[in-house]
């Protein structure tokens, strides 16, 4: 059975190789024969009581009996026996003796326990009662030992009535004490668990102290710990509370040159030298203290012994540093430079960015390595294009970071181009042909050539030794990082070089890796804009603003769209899809295209939000196929605003509803069915229409506006509500208040925003009319219709008109069924409409030379700039625009 670990423990603490384990099985051995002995004691000491106890009983109350009155008159009377019978055994009774045996001088029995042996001759020695003495005597009988006294019986005159003899066995006397030996054996046992337990905690203060070790085993630890202590090359005393030397190694014997007697004796009085012999009094915690012992120099360290349950005290370590000094120093150059190191790895590049990273260089570099540190980087390399190799001696340089000095300084401003020369051997130092070292600037004259005056203010504000060395990537040079010394007296050396070369080695990777992202970034910034909207298309239904923010992180696939529909409608888009980078923005191009061309279907859009949904499942299964990255993620909300009802009919695939700024400004969040993310499907998309009064915005965005890092989105919902609540504004003032209130630092989700004001069709611009189902009822149409384009000041549209009505309304009246409407919207073009409740939709075909039929809607696609149908609830709408010579301007 496996031991659990408790028990473990207590046998490797108590073990019989343990010196606790030796110590608590001694003691306890030791305490058990105690207690035996004790028991013994006791029952050796208990039976002799008993003896004395039944003799003592046995004789008084014979004495008793002899000695009561009555007793010598019934002796003496003629029947003794029927007197004192009753009463012996009565008092037998009472007083617990085995036997009360009344008897004449004859020896004649006159009473016993039992009948039968009254007026026998008593057995063993009495006549001793008959000359006046009482005796007792002890015998064995069958009960055990017994004790029988004997006493005479005296008459007044003194002469010998008789006897009384009285006996009891020692088993009766000890049956009476029984009840004191259970309290004799639990005060025994308890003192054995006493013993016990002083025993068990003896041993384990005694196993902590040990640790457990047995005799051997601290035999020969000690003899380890004597034979390292004064092996080990470290000196080693330790001192007592008293400030007295308990011990020292022959090490510290040495280094201090103490006396023979050192041991037992202050420190004070050791012969040190002062400052040695303080420290070692102070008691105090001290690390690599220098102090003098003769012609050394030793390293002390202090530390106290009673932190962990020692004794007082403390422990002296001493080093003799004389000959390591400069080794020292040298050690801790190369530890600062290891450490610089690191810390350049920890923060340069903690950004994609290469102005921040060379910043992040200089700023490492000054003031641990250099005075002052400036990075100059190749315009190409802050536009995050390839940096070309140099057609000359010199490179061209823009001075993108300085660290070290104040506003005063003589080098070169940020953004100043300068020039440096990489490759000519008269001014390359000594690693590998590009680094350019000069110790003393004051002595060289090749440093000066280039610009005298700016050498001479640089030596003037002190300035006296430089270390330039180029930023190489992949073979390429990226810039120059120079390192400057002025308060440091010391000038640059070969150790310096070969620190600096690792120190941009690194930062040039990170520089480079921030040139390639920029670039990255850039194209797929590129690609996105490309892929929005440029602007906005002419419509009089909305006044409408957009602003686009990318994230900081890079591109995202927020997109958004303002689509203009037939019959004075305009569709509002806004969507998302999860990710950044370019597959995001590809991904985004693709789903507002598919959105264009799904719009010119005229589909609602709940059923536009599903042709969408299926679109990119197969886009998803396709992308998986080929091992590409999935769509999973897109969210897209579809608004349709109808400039005529002043309705709007939206429906959402998994993404943030409007919100609708009445033209009080009250802010409402209308409720508005979020339906799944595009791609999932299975649930149906539901539309939602709202009444939205003239003059209202419409504020579409996407999730980056109001979901951040902590913050609920519930709080960006109502900080976007008082961003738009209160004073009206137009659209484009709403976004850049907006944006000002929610997003004052850049997002790091892109941010896509669209506020459309509403406006109505004047109604003095409309007109409609029920036509009957009949043939004879388009001509009417024709005119009616001509009367209100003379009316709107459209006379010369009126033959295209007419010829567009005739043919849609015949139509209707031929292939569709009731109700009948037709519909003119004077908007940007003029806009016919023929609805009926049929779902049968005509098709533009070409007629052949034999039909009578089937050139109407080919006349109309030719005259009219647009055509199209539309489903209703109810049925179809035929529509075309066409386009005025002179659009009118969009009310105001």
């Amino acid at each position: 059975m496996k031991r659990s670990p408790p028990v473990r423990r207590l046998r490797s603490r108590f073990g019989a190789r343990t010196v606790a384990g030796q110590v608590f099985f001694t003691t306890l051995g030791i305490a058990v024969l105690l207690v035996v002995a004790a028991v013994v004691s006791l029952v050796l000491q208990g039976r002799r009581d008993s003896t004395h106890e039944a003799e003592a009983r046995s004789l008084s109350v014979a004495e008793t009996f002899a000695q009561a009155p009555g007793t010598v008159a019934a002796l003496d009377s003629k029947n003794p026996t029927a007197v004192l019978q009753p009463l012996t055994e009565e008092i037998r009774k009472r007083t617990r003796v085995e036997y009360i045996v009344v008897a004449g001088t004859n020896g004649i029995r006159y009473t016993h326990p039992d009948p039968a042996f009254i007026g026998k001759h008593i057995f063993g020695p009495y006549k001793e009662a008959l000359h006046g003495e009482s005796f007792t005597r002890i015998s064995t009988t069958s009960r055990g030992p017994a004790v029988a006294s004997v006493v005479p019986v005296r008459r007044p005159d003194g002469s010998i009535a008789g006897l009384v003899s009285v006996g009891i066995t020692v088993e009766t006397v000890n049956a009476l004490a029984s009840p004191s030996i259970p309290f004799a054996i639990g005060t025994a046992l308890a003192a054995l668990a006493l013993t016990t337990g002083a025993a068990a905690l003896v041993s384990r203060r005694l196993s902590r102290q040990t640790r457990g070790l047995g005799p051997a085993e601290m035999t020969r630890m000690y003899e380890h710990h004597d034979a390292v202590l004064h092996a080990v090359r470290e000196g080693v005393l330790i001192i007592g509370a008293d400030h007295r030397l308990l011990l020292a190694n022959d090490e510290a014997r040495r280094l201090l040159g103490l006396p023979a007697d050192a041991e037992g004796r202050a420190v004070t009085d050791l012969g040190l030298e002062p400052r040695t012999a303080e420290l070692l009094a102070s008691g105090r915690v001290a690390t690599d203290e220098v102090r003098p012992a003769g012609n050394r120099l030793l390293a002390v360290n202090l530390r106290p012994t009673g932190e962990r349950g020692g004794p007082p005290g403390v422990v002296a370590t001493l080093r003799d540093t004389t000959e390591l000094r400069v080794v020292t120093g040298r050690a801790e150059t190369v530890r600062e430079r290891l450490m610089l190191l690191y810390r350049a790895g920890a923060r340069i590049g903690t950004t994609l960015d290469v102005t921040t990273t060379a910043r992040e260089l200089a700023e490492v570099a000054a003031p641990g390595f250099a005075d002052c540190a400036t990075v100059d980087l190749a315009d190409a390399v802050l536009r995050g294009e390839e940096p070309e190799l140099p057609s000359g001696n010199v490179i061209h340089v823009r001075r993108t970071a300085i660290c070290g000095t104040g506003t005063d300084h003589p080098l070169y401003p940020l953004g100043r181009v300068v020039g440096f020369v990489p490759t000519d051997p008269e001014a390359i130092g000594t690693s590998g042909g590009h680094t350019w070292m000069v110790p003393d600037l004051t002595a060289s004259s090749q440093w000066r050539q280039p610009d005298p005056e700016q050498a001479a203010r640089i030596l003037e504000y002190g300035f006296h030794s430089l270390l330039s060395v180029p930023l190489h990537a992949r073979g390429v040079i990226l810039g120059m990082a120079n390192f400057w010394r002025a308060q440091n007296e010391e000038p640059f050396t070969a150790e310096d070089l070969s620190f600096a070369e690792e120190l941009v080695a690194r930062a040039a990777v990170s520089v480079d890796n921030a040139r390639r992202y920029t670039r990255e970034h850039e194209m797929a910034v590129t690609l996105q804009r490309s892929l929005l909207p440029r602007g906005v298309p002419e419509q009089n239904a909305l006044d409408v603003a957009f602003r686009y923010l990318p994230a900081q992180a890079g591109v995202g696939g927020d997109w958004f769209d303002v689509i203009p529909l037939s019959g004075a409608r305009v569709a509002l888009v806004v969507g998302d899809v999860v990710g950044h980078g370019l597959h995001a923005a590809a991904t985004m191009g693709r789903l507002r295209t598919t959105v264009h061309n799904f719009s010119t279907l005229d589909l609602p859009p709940d059923e536009l939000l599903g042709h969408l949904d299926e679109l990119v499942a197969r886009i998803d299964q396709d992308e998986q196929t080929d091992g590409g990255v999935a769509v999973t993620g897109a969210t897209c909300l579809y608004a349709i605003y109808d400039a005529v009802t002043g309705r709007c009919s939206i429906a959402r695939a998994g993404h943030p509803g409007p919100a609708l700024v009445l033209p009080d400004g009250t802010v409402e969040f209308p409720e508005v069915p979020a339906g799944l993310p595009l791609g999932i499907g299975g649930m149906p998309f539901e539309t939602v229409e709202l009444e939205v009064p003239e003059g209202s915005r419409l504020v579409l965005y996407t999730d980056g506006l109001i979901e951040r890092r902590g913050r609920d989105i519930d709080d960006g919902l109502e900080q976007l509500r008082r961003a738009l609540a209160d004073r009206d504004r137009t659209p484009e003032e709403t976004c850049d208040d907006v944006l000002e209130t929610m997003l004052p630092t850049r997002p790091g989700d892109d941010v896509a925003l669209l506020v459309a004001r509403t406006r109505i069709l004047d109604p003095a611009r409309r007109v409609q009319w029920e036509v009957a189902p009949d043939a004879s009822a388009v001509s009417g149409v024709r005119k009616e219709a001509t009367r209100w384009l003379a009316d709107q000041g459209l006379d010369e549209e009126g033959f295209v008109t007419e010829l567009i009505l005739s043919e849609l309304v015949t139509n209707a009246i031929r292939y569709g069924s009731e109700p009948i409407t037709v519909r003119l919207l004077y908007d940007r073009a003029l806009i016919c409409e023929v609805s009926d409740c049929s779902s049968t939709s005509p098709h533009l075909r070409y007629a052949e030379t034999t039909d009578e039929g089937g050139r109407g809607l080919f006349l109309v696609a030719q005259f009219a700039e647009r055509w199209g149908t539309r489903y209703t609830a109810r049925g179809k709408v035929i529509w075309s625009e066409q386009t005025l010579d002179e659009p009118e301007p969009p009310p105001e």
